[in-house]
């Protein structure tokens, strides 16, 4: 494992030996062989660690289980608190993507405070395994095929050669201690019905599985890459750029034998999603002048080309009074209800503010550059421009971002997080509910 190991990160040139590595720890298997590998290796690493609080006494004691292993071996530990369910409330989020989103802003701040140069995490062949089959599963695009990055930004992942099986040999033969978490036993979370339903029956029919999936992610990246490449050149053949128009030519965009793929590559930063793109290349063949609409852009069949262009530009800001039930901004409606008690709702594109805190009237525009604000779960401010990198809004996308203004200071970037200080506690006595929903047919 050790010599393997080190090949992968010679391989992938994953670091240089100087460089100081965070190694995300949560006590289990993985994770636990991960730090081994990294001390046997010799390389300058710290540990860092997540208690989100899920677990009761199983939380706690795989915190102290890390602590009291990074104490013997003397490697600096750093760990965090977090009220997991309460903010996966407040921010509508399930409680995976909640933690998911606690953690890595945790290790964002970590990171930059210590001036760490990687972060690694434990996946390995199996996770990329459960990963890809989740995403094929549910429609995902050829680029999400190519399974988990060895590398994303300052993300290492320095497993992923390894098998689930071949990392337990190698704790067990190195006699390692590591914690088990009762709730990846079960099946009620996706990912583990895939791993304890789907893949064990694969793997009946393949006892290889890991290796060869392995080697089929490794032929599907390149295809990936030469796909890319191949649209790349075909797209300066049939389409041009005329001002802020993209205009695809109809007749050699229906010569191909798959249009509605080659549509949908190269549609879809402007918004357009599959369907839209099936139905454009349907209507094709019709009279010119249908028009197909995303929240950004709207494409038009012309006599000879699909002409896409930005969407109309609207109002920049509204006023919304004391009182006022409904407000309409573009192509968006938000309503706005005021009630007693400090019930959140949870539902998609609503925020649910103290009453006491949101002072009239409001004021609902779009962002600019400059705007900050206190993100839900962060004590600091924090430039929305930053913000919107770090949620990986596309950049079609941020055009369209609008923000709820109350005494100057935004209350609400709507639709992706509420700012902290205007959050419901357990003292707030009446709230005002939120909801925006798009006026576009």
């Amino acid at each position: 494992m050790l010599t393997a190991f080190k090949n992968f990160v010679s391989q992938q040139d994953l670091f240089d030996p100087g460089d100081r590595i965070l190694l995300a720890v949560s006590g289990g298997l993985d994770s636990m062989v991960m730090t081994a590998v990294f001390q046997e290796a010799g390389y300058s690493i710290a540990v860092a660690h997540c208690n989100f609080q899920l677990r009761g006494e199983e939380s706690d004691g795989d915190e102290a289980f890390i602590k009291q292993y990074c104490a013997r071996f003397k490697i600096d530990f750093y760990s965090r608190r977090f009220s997991t369910k309460n903010y996966a409330e407040e921010t509508r989020l399930s409680v995976q993507m909640a933690a998911r989103e606690l953690r890595y802003n945790w290790f964002d701040e970590l990171m930059e405070e210590k001036k760490f140069h990687w972060l690694a995490t434990a996946h390995h062949l199996d996770d990329n395994i459960e990963t890809v089959l989740l995403r094929w599963i549910k429609g995902a695009n050829l680029d999400q095929l190519t399974g988990i990055p060895v590398r994303n930004g300052k993300i290492i992942r320095p497993l992923l050669f390894a098998t689930r099986q071949e990392i337990l040999d190698f704790a067990k033969a190195e006699k390692l201690m590591w914690r088990e978490d009762a709730s990846n036993a079960t099946s009620d979370y996706q990912r583990n019905f895939v791993r304890h339903q789907v893949v064990p029956r694969l793997k009946e029919l393949n006892p290889s599985l890991a290796q060869t999936f392995g080697n089929s992610l490794e032929k599907i990246k390149g295809a990936h890459e030469l796909m890319k490449r191949g649209l790349g050149q075909l797209k300066d053949t049939i389409t041009k750029n005329e001002g802020q128009q993209f205009m695809v030519d109809k007749t050699l965009l229906l010569l191909l034998e798959h249009p509605v793929f080659v549509c949908y590559e190269w549609l879809r930063p402007f918004g357009f999603e599959w369907d839209r793109c099936d139905q454009l290349i349907s209507a094709l063949d019709g009279a010119p002048g249908k028009k197909f609409l995303s929240n950004t852009h709207e494409a038009v069949i012309d006599r000879e080309y699909i002409i896409v262009s930005p969407r109309q530009e609207w109002a920049h800001e509204i006023l919304i009074e004391d009182g006022q039930a409904k407000a309409v901004l573009g192509p968006w409606v938000l309503t706005l209800k005021t009630a007693p008690g400090n019930k959140i709702e949870a539902s998609e594109d609503h925020g649910t503010f103290d009453a006491e805190l949101v002072k009239y009237p409001l004021v609902w525009r779009k962002w600019r550059n400059g705007d900050s604000f206190c993100p839900l779960g962060l004590a600091h401010r924090k430039k929305l421009s930053d913000f919107l990198i770090d949620e990986k809004v596309p950049l079609n996308k941020k055009q369209t971002v609008t923000v709820i203004e109350s005494g100057g200071e935004i209350v609400w970037v709507v639709g992706l997080r509420i700012d902290d200080r205007f959050k419901v506690t357990s003292q707030t006595t009446a709230v005002v509910h939120m909801h925006q929903a798009s006026i576009l047919k």
